[in-house]
């Protein structure tokens, strides 16, 4: 699939390429991401050459990991970066960071929604799931604020840097926005 596009009223979202590489080199250094994402510790440009001219491209291509980066039309700085990860048929899994400099002013939360949208009316997306390890209350505020419904702690559920950790998890359904969902769903009896 060739990368797409998206804007909301304050981004634009759009693939990461080799342009980006020293931002995302920039924005990786921040510990909070490397503490509560699964990105190498210490971060290195190679990695993120690595991530902006194979991870992201070579998702796209395949159609197994849709990764955007959403900039501020004016200037177009970097504020965040997302990745929706096909899990699969009718299923994904949304990740994302947001740059320290950037953050409590909501980029990510409409970032995360704008993907959601687009995973649920281009992709046949019926079930976006959140994960983020125990104690990353940032990143589920983050989803709270977005409208996903927190489903519970797996145990050892997450890898993070070769230690097996809990997570929290939640999901978004396209009924949650109020968009039909391509497959039928029938939710637990009450």
């Amino acid at each position: 699939m060739e990368p797409v596009t998206l804007t909301t009223g304050r981004l634009l979202l759009r693939a990461v390429g080799p342009r980006d590489t020293e931002a995302v080199y920039a924005a990786c250094q921040d510990p909070a991401i490397q503490r509560w994402t699964t990105i190498p510790s210490p971060y290195l440009r190679e990695h993120a050459r690595g991530f902006t001219e194979r991870t992201v491209p070579d998702g796209w291509a395949d159609g197994s990991m849709f990764t955007f980066g959403a900039f501020l039309p004016a200037g177009g700085e970097l504020v965040a970066a997302l990745s929706l990860t096909r899990h699969s048929p009718g299923a994904g899994e949304i990740g994302f960071w947001g740059v320290r400099e950037h953050r409590g002013r909501g980029y990510v939360t409409e970032a995360a929604l704008a993907v959601c949208r687009w995973a649920f009316t281009r992709l046949a997306i019926d079930r976006v799931e959140w994960r983020a390890e125990a104690g990353n209350t940032a990143s589920r505020a983050v989803a709270r604020r977005a409208g996903f419904v927190l489903e519970g702690t797996l145990r050892s559920a997450i890898d993070n840097k070769g230690v097996r950790r809990d997570c929290w998890v939640g999901s978004l359904l396209p009924s949650d926005l109020g968009l039909p969902s391509t497959a039928p769903y029938l939710p637990a009896p009450a």
